[in-house]
């Protein structure tokens, strides 16, 4: 990223992000500090590999708030799939005893949904009137 904080590639220019909302099968709170510290661990890595920025994670006993930017061509989902799959994989092999106290199956951490919005830097209104202010083209 530049010193604007825009991503730039051949193609495009941009400044996308998205807050993440992952939450735990059953609503179990699993999640303590040295769970925490793996999932953030886990997220940075594979955002990475994604060239996704991680921005800012963190979350409570049962949920997990992410924040981070991305590239216009990626797949939001196919990066939240890989995600939930990657984080409850190593997770349920660095915490296994300690997740057998809250779940009877393995590989079970993050429900089967998620929550996703994108977010930026203005309002939605501020945009509006941002559009509306721009001059047309004149008739000729």
């Amino acid at each position: 990223m530049d010193k604007k904080g825009y991503k730039s590639s051949s193609r495009s220019v941009s400044d996308l992000k998205a807050h993440l909302v992952l939450v735990t099968k059953y609503r179990r709170k699993v999640i303590n500090q040295a769970v925490l510290e793996d999932l953030v661990t886990i997220a940075k890595n594979l955002g990475e590999k994604w060239g996704v920025e991680i921005i800012e994670i963190n979350g409570e006993a049962d949920h997990l708030h992410i924040l981070f930017g991305y590239y216009p061509q990626m797949q939001l989902s196919k990066f939240v799939n890989n995600l939930k799959t990657v984080t409850s994989r190593l997770i349920n092999k660095n915490h296994a005893e300690y997740l057998k106290t809250f779940y009877w199956k393995d590989s079970v951490l993050w429900t089967s949904s998620y929550f996703i919005a994108s977010c930026g830097g203005v309002t939605v209104e501020k945009l509006k009137q941002y559009v509306e202010s721009q001059n047309s083209p004149s008739e000729t």
